[in-house]
């Protein structure tokens, strides 16, 4: 970027990072998230930093301001350690208080509410027995935890001996729970990454669970290298009396020696407590750890036990959770991606950005009519935001940063440039490949038939599947069953034992699971769990193809199956092409099994993930619980049984669990309910 380009630049970031300032802080009016405009401020930083003959007086950067592990001994808590319940805005906070107002005779609203900072780091209790460390759990399950004592101790911010000071002395006698959280900082964290990088190891992906991890650790060695700190929230006495509030609580723990956090504070009203909130919805980020909320609890702790606990959360306390992380960045270039079925999609291509802890350089853009109602140019500034904090996503074009230089997408115009002839038929949102049977499409369609998620071909991959395709020796998914390791030694790729590897492994195939078959074939919105359905249905292959051509009608009236899926079935087993690529699977022996009867424990019952599981894939989850009977669905809906969130929970997905009344589960509850299962 040239200089004049830069003060061109500058002068538009200034301006909308003003006005972003003036909307929020005069007229409590957020014009884009708290995230966003850091990422711009950042931006801007970057651009001073490289022009700092170009900084102004009135630039904004002059502005002065689980379930326990069989590794572990387990420990049964005293009292259960909760988890809480979130809300998202001020109607729900209110909606809370509305709830808990009917439950005691005191006036809610009249109380003093206690707030702090959700810290995110991994839960801990320690244990004194007469002012002396005994004993350090994790939460666990919240009935059961892990003994970490050992590690625990390695933590210079623990003291092993409660402090004895002029006030709380009576807490040095008898047993002393206090409970908190274990946290690595922001900048140790980046330290650790650069000494990983520097040693040419992975990279750890965030500060909370690289804390859990190592808190989790056997060798007390390794867990002393790494700087860990103790954040104490709360303190239990055998006698409950003896801690009247949560203000006391955090008064005790700092005479004690245990550090509790500043930003806590006393609110005299709900009021003061929304203060709270939008305080550290900005001033979070100055805070050395991570923190994705606030905390409030009624301070006064008899009436928060007697409000009881609901679930796993206590009815005294929730979680106001702060929107999910944006970041923005450049559209450097739009792309099209063909798929399997032929479908173009337009990909945005980014300048890198961090969104919730991952690198993002890529978006889709989805179709046509997304790229019209977004405005999307090539060259604007965008807001990118991961929906359920996976999925990248451009929610916003900022206009008031274009300079004239950006360029409107012609993604007709460019699909007429391209190799392939594309249609878009009426009514549908996806211009689609004419010609099938291009080579491009056929690899792909036939990498989805031979993946993990249809037949489970070992050996047959995308760089052997494209090799295959360009040598004319497959050219539709019946003819990887006549490959022979003779005819692949010959090809570069093989030699003799990868080609009888092949071969073997292919001929290991011959009978799949209809289930898997019927998800391989690449019929348009039949996933697997559709799959698994038709198989529940029907039983075998020879039943749903008599009935795509006699009875096409029941299909339409399948559970789960609607009008759109119903007539894509049909027109798939009534296609030409398609009976004579049947019609080749029988003449080769290829052939899916019947299906067998799906029983056990989990029948009756449907699940849905969200976020990043820990160890274990989305397509591992979802066959373990089909395994067990259960039904793995992609979204939430009415009828749903439990809801799996792994490290971070979809706020959209949370919201309709609410709503259908789905049980909202972590990964340590789901892994303890399949093992229970199974």
């Amino acid at each position: 970027m040239t200089k004049a380009e830069a003060q061109k630049r500058l002068a538009k970031l200034r301006q909308l990072i003003g006005e972003y300032r003036y909307q929020y802080h005069v007229l409590d009016n957020s014009i884009m998230s708290e995230a966003a405009a850091d990422s711009l401020k950042h931006e801007l930083g970057q651009l001073e930093s490289q022009f700092p003959e170009l900084i102004t007086p009135d630039s904004p950067s002059q502005r002065v301001a689980g379930a326990p592990s069989p590794q572990f001994k387990s420990v049964q808590h005293q009292n259960r350690m909760l988890s809480l319940n979130d809300v998202f805005n001020h109607g729900e906070l209110e909606a809370w208080l509305d709830r808990i107002d009917k439950l005691v005779a005191e006036n809610i609203r009249q109380q003093d509410f206690f707030t702090d900072v959700k810290m995110d780091g991994f839960a801990c209790a320690l244990v004194y027995q007469d002012g002396a460390l005994e004993r350090a759990v994790t939460r666990g399950d919240g009935q059961t935890g892990e003994d970490i004592t050992p590690n625990v101790k390695t933590l210079e911010s623990v003291p092993l001996k409660l402090r004895e000071g002029p006030k709380y002395k009576h807490f040095l006698a008898g047993r002393t729970e206090i409970r908190g959280e274990v946290l690595m900082y922001k900048a140790d964290f980046a330290r650790l990454n650069q000494d990983q990088s520097q040693r040419g190891l992975a990279l750890f992906k965030n500060p909370r669970n690289t804390a859990a991890g190592t808190m989790r650790q056997l060798d007390s060695a390794l867990v002393a290298q790494r700087k860990l700190h103790f954040h104490g929230y709360d303190l239990l006495r055998d006698d409950p009396n003896e801690v009247e509030t949560y203000s006391m609580a955090y008064e005790a723990m700092r005479h004690l020696g245990v550090k509790t956090n500043a930003a806590a504070r006393i609110c005299g009203s709900i009021e003061a407590v929304k203060s709270q909130i939008k305080k550290w919805e900005s001033a979070r980020l100055t805070l050395p750890f991570g923190t994705d909320g606030l905390v409030i609890k009624i301070n006064n702790r008899q009436i928060y036990q007697r409000l009881g606990v609901v679930g796993k959360a206590p009815r005294g306390a929730v979680a106001f959770k702060y929107p999910a992380e944006e970041a923005t960045t450049k559209v450097k270039d739009i792309i099209i991606s063909v798929g399997r079925t032929g479908a173009a999609t337009p990909i945005a291509v980014l300048e890198p950005v961090n969104v919730s802890g991952s690198t993002v350089s890529r978006a889709s853009l989805h179709n046509e009519d997304e790229i019209k109602r977004l405005d999307i140019r090539i060259g604007d500034t965008v807001i990118i935001h991961k929906a359920g904090d996976i999925i990248p996503q451009i929610t916003r074009v900022l206009t008031e940063l274009r300079d004239g230089s950006q360029r409107p997408y012609d993604m007709a115009g460019e699909l007429k440039k391209h190799d392939l002839d594309f249609l878009r038929l009426k009514g549908e949102a996806a211009w689609r490949a004419v010609n099938q049977n291009d080579k491009a499409i056929v690899a792909r369609s036939i990498e989805h038939f031979a993946g993990k998620a249809a037949l489970d071909i070992e050996g047959l991959g995308e760089k052997n599947v494209r090799l295959l395709v360009d040598e004319g020796l497959i050219k539709d998914f019946a003819d990887i069953f006549q490959l022979m390791a003779t005819r692949l030694e010959a090809l570069e790729r093989f030699a003799e034992l990868s080609a009888s590897n092949l071969a073997a492994a292919i001929n290991d195939k011959k009978s799949p699971p209809l289930n898997r078959f019927l998800a391989g074939l690449g019929i348009r919105h039949v996933g697997s769990q559709t799959a698994i359905d038709l198989a529940q249905r029907f039983h075998t292959l020879e039943k749903i193809v008599a009935t795509a051509e006699d009875e096409p009608e029941v299909f339409y009236g399948i559970d789960g199956i609607g009008e759109v899926v119903a007539r894509s079935i049909v027109e798939w087993f009534n296609n030409d092409r398609h009976q004579k690529l049947l019609s080749k699977f029988r003449r080769l022996g290829v052939w899916p099994e019947p299906a067998r009867v799906i029983s056990g424990p989990l029948v009756g019952q449907s699940f849905v993930i969200t976020g990043t599981l820990d160890g274990m894939s989305r397509e591992q989850a979802a066959e373990r619980i089909r395994g067990l009977g259960g039904t793995f669905q992609t979204s939430v809906a009415k009828g749903t049984t439990y809801l799996v969130y792994g490290i971070k929970i979809g706020e959209s997905k949370r919201q309709k669990a609410e709503a259908y009344g789905t049980q909202v589960i972590d990964q340590s509850a789901f892994e303890r309910l399949l093992a229970k299962s199974g």
